[in-house]
């Protein structure tokens, strides 16, 4: 076993491993969704002469810009604009983003015209001729013209998009296959023709709504976990000014200024302690939960908070330069790498959007070419592109997201991202941080405790917030907690209360916390244990051929100790949290795809940085938002086979593109060969569809 400091991190400048070439400005993109989007919005302001450099933060919905400070932003919103993309500074309100719940209209529309106009379709090809289907196809067209217009607007308007920044993508065909079935049944119906295409136009377009819906389920509307880092600096600051407290807003703080702190106030820069001691709680920098004691001239760093109060602190770093916003601007940097991740679903329409338009444009030269007859060759080329639109393809990734990620949900893990599936399927090897990931901090009574103090201890542990008093209540669940009253907690120092006419306490002393009932006293010492399932996660995840790794901002000693009741080879010890990101890239220079579990502010950046990660339910805000995945249990062996239903998941979706693809090898030449009537055209697509959820829906289990 090898426990290091973090070695070869020293040696590493994080911000330069991991942080392009700082950039300049920043704009709102709030339209984009997908890896195509980011493709198209990166080469749009690329090709920009003063423009050096671009990178896309899907999560944020913002693009990163590298040009000269004082360059007007106007002309890159113009550019975009051309390229289809709606583009604001950040300075300007963001407007709402869309839900799945957006399409679940537009599908009920479709789905309610598709079943009539269906059972008007079988009317006609069961006999009806002359005046009987002419009648047919014109209530058919009432239905299905002003049905198709209202649910296939979602295509309509990101195809309108794409043409007008001069780009193709997958709704192109879509809609092109829409109006064209539809307005060439609108001809024959109004010619008296035998052939309509509206029953095949709704199924098309009701199918891929499905689908839409599916995937729109999973993009949960999560704000990125940079955001939710800033949102921890506090607003306004009290400054002394001659002597006198003076409330500031933050922007307004320089280097030099002296500050007022009051107990449980959260630093709001980097500073040096001024007067007095401070107990701090620096877990957002180390991760460990124990208070950490400062003296005078000691260094505060933005983010850890002040347990004890008043103290005066000098500026030090201020705006940007602070230990908070260095960790913040690390987190969106990682956020925007792995928004470059690219679905299997992308990368298939990459290669499908373009065959489908080639094919209908050759099956309409082609039959145009051998009859001579426009009708004919516009017939062939509508069934062309209605049997070979993507349906099954829409729905063959979301169908299987949508099942695995409920059979994870019922197994205890809740999905956050919508490439997580993919992600965590190819995940080798998994980094955990130690204190509150894979153990606890726990007060041990002492065996001379009376069976009533621990009643007390119980109840005065139930009364407190502070992680060792959380977990010394789940150490005593089963005691009865005894009847207090006068409860008083004081941040930093411990909580109070009465016990009939005596004074009982729970406080941090000088030796450690010091149970106080009347004028008896009894220190508890407090103890790291392993939580009940680290052991077997563990062992599951080794026994999956996963590589495992532990991270930890605690001292070497306390890291050798867990690693060797874990069995683990491979521990850093005393890493601060741009050491962890820094380990996480050097992993994955050496070819290691990594998970990264995690619960603390100093696991944030390493959270986003990773290729994948999970957040225990009990996290922080700002962790669960930079994780794809949150345990929503306790038992840690749900890791083990999240991943490996991931990767069940991921090859049935592969399985389901390969369905999608063998199904267009078969219809393609029937429908270039002119044998692809409008209903067995619908019929097709909707086989195609029905197999794709059917495989989707087979049992996954890890």
């Amino acid at each position: 076993m090898s426990v290091a400091a973090c070695p070869g991190c020293a040696a590493v400048d994080v911000t330069r491993a991991v942080e392009p070439d700082g950039f300049t400005h920043q704009l709102v993109l709030p339209g984009i969704h997908c890896a195509a989007c980011i493709r198209g919005v990166e080469r749009a302001l690329t090709r920009l002469p003063e423009i050096a450099g671009a990178k896309v933060n899907l999560s944020r919905k913002r693009v990163a810009i590298t040009s000269t400070p004082d360059a007007d932003p106007e002309a890159w919103i113009v550019a975009l604009a051309k390229a289809g993309f709606e583009a604001h500074e950040v300075s300007d309100a963001e407007p709402p983003r869309a839900s799945g719940e957006d399409y679940t209209i537009h599908m009920g529309v479709a789905g309610f015209a598709m079943m009539n106009v269906t059972l008007l379709s079988v009317a006609v090809w069961s006999g009806a001729i002359d005046t009987t289907r002419d009648f047919l196809h014109w209530v058919s067209a009432l239905i299905a013209l002003p049905a198709a217009a209202f649910s296939a607007q979602p295509f309509f308007r990101s195809a309108v998009r794409a043409l007008i920044g001069r780009r193709v993508n997958m709704d192109v065909p879509i809609s092109l296959a829409i109006i064209l079935a539809c307005g060439m049944s609108l001809y024959e119906v109004m010619h008296s023709g035998h052939h309509a295409w509206f029953d095949a136009a709704l199924t098309l377009t009701f199918f891929l709504l499905v689908g839409r819906v599916l995937d729109q389920r999973l993009r949960r509307s999560a704000h990125s976990a940079a955001d939710n880092l800033a949102a921890l600096e506090p607003s306004r600051v009290v400054r002394l000014e001659d002597g006198v407290r003076v409330s500031r807003m933050l922007s307004e703080i320089v280097v030099g200024d002296r500050l007022w702190l009051t107990a449980g106030a959260r630093v709001p820069v980097d500073a040096q302690l001024a007067s007095g001691g401070a107990t701090v709680d620096a877990s957002f920098i180390t991760g460990e939960s124990d208070p950490d004691t400062r003296v005078i001239g000691a260094p505060l760093h933005a983010g850890e908070i002040i347990l004890n109060g008043p103290v005066t602190a000098i500026a030090t770093a201020v705006g940007e330069d602070t230990t908070m916003r260095r960790i913040a601007r690390l987190v969106a940097i990682a956020e925007g790498a792995r928004g470059q991740y690219t679905g299997i679903a992308d990368r298939a329409a990459e290669i499908y959007t373009p065959a489908v338009h080639i094919l209908s444009a050759a099956a309409f030269l082609g039959w145009y070419i051998a009859t001579g007859d426009a009708r004919t060759a516009i017939n062939v080329a509508i069934a062309t592109l209605i049997i070979t639109c993507p349906c099954a393809l829409g729905l063959a990734v979301p169908a299987v997201a949508v099942a695995a990620t409920a059979r994870l949900y019922r197994a205890g893990l809740l999905i956050t991202s919508d490439t997580a599936l993919e992600r965590f399927s190819q995940v080798d090897t998994v980094v955990f941080d130690k204190t509150g990931t894979l153990t606890e901090r726990c007060l041990c009574v002492p065996d001379d405790v009376s069976d009533r103090d621990i009643r007390i201890l119980r109840a005065l542990a139930d009364s407190s917030s502070h992680p060792l008093c959380r977990g010394l209540a789940r150490s005593l669940h089963d005691v009865t907690p005894a009847p207090l009253t006068d409860i008083c907690e004081t941040v930093g120092q411990g909580v109070s209360a009465r016990f009939g006419k005596s004074k009982v306490s729970l406080e941090q002393g000088c030796n450690g916390t010091v149970f106080q009932c009347g004028a008896r006293t009894h220190v508890l010492d407090a103890t790291e244990t392993l939580l009940p399932e680290a052991r077997a996660a563990v062992r599951a995840l080794r026994d999956g051929g996963f590589k495992i790794v532990m991270l930890t901002g605690d001292t070497r000693s306390n890291a050798t100790e867990m690693a060797l009741a874990l069995e683990l080879d491979d521990v850093r010890a005393e890493v601060g949290p741009e050491d962890k990101i820094a380990v996480i890239k050097q992993l994955e220079r050496h070819g290691a795809r990594t998970l990264m579990v995690g619960d603390g502010l100093n696991d944030t950046a390493a959270l986003a940085a990773a290729h994948a990660s999970m957040a225990p339910g009990t996290a922080l805000d700002a962790s669960r938002k930079a994780a794809d995945a949150i345990l929503v249990t306790k038992d840690l062996t749900t890791i083990a086979a999240a991943l490996l239903i991931s990767q069940k998941a991921t090859r049935r979706m592969a399985q389901n593109i390969n369905i999608s693809t063998l199904y267009n090898l078969i219809a393609v030449p029937v429908a270039v060969a002119g044998f692809a009537t409008p209903l067995a055209a619908s019929i097709a697509m909707s086989a195609s569809s029905i197999t794709v959820v059917l495989n989707a829906l087979r049992g996954l289990k890890p």
